[in-house]
């Protein structure tokens, strides 16, 4: 039965359209606003948050934006993010082999799947994955700006930084593979204590220093783990986008933080003419 499974949308309707016309008419508008920080080469790893789209859609399509020159190149895309609504001890795999969005499904990538099954610290259950939306909001935008691809969603619970590290390394590949980590910022501060403190975070990010708790970013470990890997291949952070949901459409007293950050490989420097 698992093999054939689907794991159908939970959160369309809520986080983002159910309706396939609408859902491709807000993605186009938003991809089409983004107006990033910082013109960057295409991403090998990017960091998006995961909330309705009216709130942090804005500031996810600047990450995708910086995707879309990879749209013929990218096959897999492998995607971690915190659990929300169920402990998990370590990492989480769905049994699922497919996701559904409105936009369609998206198959599992079977070996990358079966290859992480020999990590002691990881399962494989859809329970975890059946009502999380973190890795789901996600979808829709990689399919605007994709051709195809498969799909690696790993829930990530009680772990250490040493252990997303060296799992985000086994799974790395190579310019086939895109990595994405789920996460929002900080949570239900004042709109200036917010701004403070999320800049803070992101200036922690940008300068590679792992050891985020989960008051600075729900997905910290996560984030701490590709932080770690990211410094491993000399990948340079680039800050994208940095709002919060005071800014796109909530109110300014109990705000939400996020944040686009792409990591690429760095740039030669042209030689000076003398």
């Amino acid at each position: 039965m698992a093999i054939a499974s689907i794991r159908p949308a939970a959160v369309a309707g809520q986080f983002y359209p159910a309706d396939e016309r609408v859902l491709r008419m807000q993605l186009s508008e938003l991809l089409a606003s983004a107006v990033p920080l910082e013109q960057v080469a295409p991403p090998k790893a990017i960091i998006v948050p995961h909330a309705g789209y009216i709130y942090s859609g804005p500031v996810a399509a600047a990450a995708y934006g910086a995707v879309l020159p990879l749209r013929s190149q990218i096959r897999r895309v492998v995607m971690l993010g915190p659990t929300h609504r169920m402990a998990v001890n370590g990492f989480a795999l769905p049994a699922a082999q497919s996701f559904e969005t409105p936009l369609g499904r998206v198959a599992i990538d079977r070996e990358g799947w079966s290859e992480l099954q020999q990590r002691p610290d990881l399962t494989v259950d859809d329970r975890p994955h059946a009502y999380e939306h973190c890795l789901e909001v996600q979808l829709p935008f990689l399919q605007t700006v994709l051709e195809r691809f498969t799909l690696l969603p790993v829930l990530v619970g009680d772990a250490s930084t040493d252990a997303v590290a060296a799992l985000i390394e086994s799974v790395w590949g190579g310019p086939e593979t895109l990595i994405v980590i789920s996460s929002d910022l900080s949570h239900f501060h004042s709109y200036q204590q917010a701004q403070c403190q999320d800049r803070e975070t992101v200036d922690r990010i940008l300068a590679m220093r792992s050891g985020l708790g989960h008051e600075q970013a729900c997905g910290a470990t996560p984030v701490n783990g590709l932080l770690r890997t990211a410094a491993r291949h000399g990948l340079v952070p680039h800050l994208l986008d940095i709002r919060n949901s005071g800014d796109t459409a909530g109110d300014r007293n109990r705000v939400v933080g996020y944040a686009s950050i792409a990591f690429c490989d760095p740039v030669p420097h042209a030689s000076k003419q003398h």
